[in-house]
């Protein structure tokens, strides 16, 4: 694996946990290190990191916020 590549995993904790999760992505990075980012995408859906997520977070903390304003009136 270039030193490129595991010096990115090395540097976000996330990545070397998505990794030995999904030890495949080993044997894909030896042989093709381009496909990192590939690898960082499929991480993001997993663990929810897109912003489309995080705005999902959002709305559904107001919902749960609103629910509970309207059950204590």
């Amino acid at each position: 694996m270039p030193l490129e590549v595991q010096f990115k995993l090395k540097a976000n904790p996330l990545y070397i946990k998505y990794l030995r999760e999904h030890s495949y992505w080993y044997k894909n990075l030896l042989r093709n290190p381009n496909s990192f980012n590939q690898m960082i995408e499929e991480m993001k859906i997993e663990y929810k990191l897109r912003p489309t997520d995080k705005i999902n977070k959002v709305f559904d903390m107001m919902n749960l916020i609103s629910n509970l304003f309207d059950n204590m009136v």
